[in-house]
């Protein structure tokens, strides 16, 4: 398992699918937003939370269809589902590279990228530990969502219609815990309700990817 964890982090990054790609399209996100709705410093502080979160969504989105396609392009893919670790296992270490090297350079960014939205001081470590607890669920829904595709010629789109839907609450609750965070709220429920979709992703996903993959593969 961890064999397999730093082949796919070496992978990622040779294929240009690592953080650096997820950072410069979070960035350009943040920095472009303020020009699209104008110099009012009170707008862009209100619309922080959910446009850091939407951001952060974007950029692990792009990186989703390299989970699978490199290891069938070169044929590993058959390979690995036919070694000794249960394919469930698999797609949850995918999940974690994926994680890795997308999902967690931009929890680490994102407070930096805050002040460029005018967010509060008070809201810098909410986002953070927003993004920390949703984004595994992002990560994990995305395997899934390319294990549904795989094998499919540019699936890239099909994989994302599929994935948004999905990624939905997930943003709901980080933005909304972001936002009262950031305002003083209480935000017991939303942190509880975010935390619930990362571990019941977690907790049963693995499965249904690897169901769909063992259908992909026959």
């Amino acid at each position: 398992m961890i064999a397999l964890l730093l082949r796919d982090l070496r992978l990622a990054v040779r294929a240009g699918g690592g953080f650096g790609l997820a950072l410069a399209f979070f960035l350009i996100v943040i920095v472009m937003v303020p020009f699209g709705i104008g110099p009012q410093i009170e707008l862009h502080a209100r619309v922080a939370p959910g446009i850091l979160w939407v951001g952060a969504l974007l950029a692990a989105l792009l990186s989703l269809d390299r989970i699978f396609a490199l290891d069938h392009e070169d044929g590993a893919l058959p390979l690995i589902a036919t070694a000794p670790i249960p394919l469930e296992g698999v797609t949850l270490v995918k999940a974690l590279a994926h994680w890795l090297t997308t999902s967690l350079p931009l929890v680490i960014i994102a407070p930096f990228l805050g002040v460029l939205m005018n967010l509060p001081v008070a809201g810098f470590g909410w986002l953070s530990l927003s993004l920390l607890l949703g984004t595994p669920a992002l990560s994990m829904i995305g395997t899934f969502g390319a294990a549904l595709v795989v094998g499919i010629r540019r699936g890239g789109l099909l994989m994302s219609l599929l994935v948004l839907p999905l990624y939905v609450p997930t943003l709901i609750y980080g933005a909304e815990v972001a936002r009262r965070g950031a305002e003083g709220f209480p935000l017991v429920t939303p942190l509880l309700m975010l935390v619930a979709i990362s571990l019941g992703s977690v907790a049963l996903l693995p499965f249904a990817a690897a169901a769909v993959l063992r259908v992909n593969l026959r």
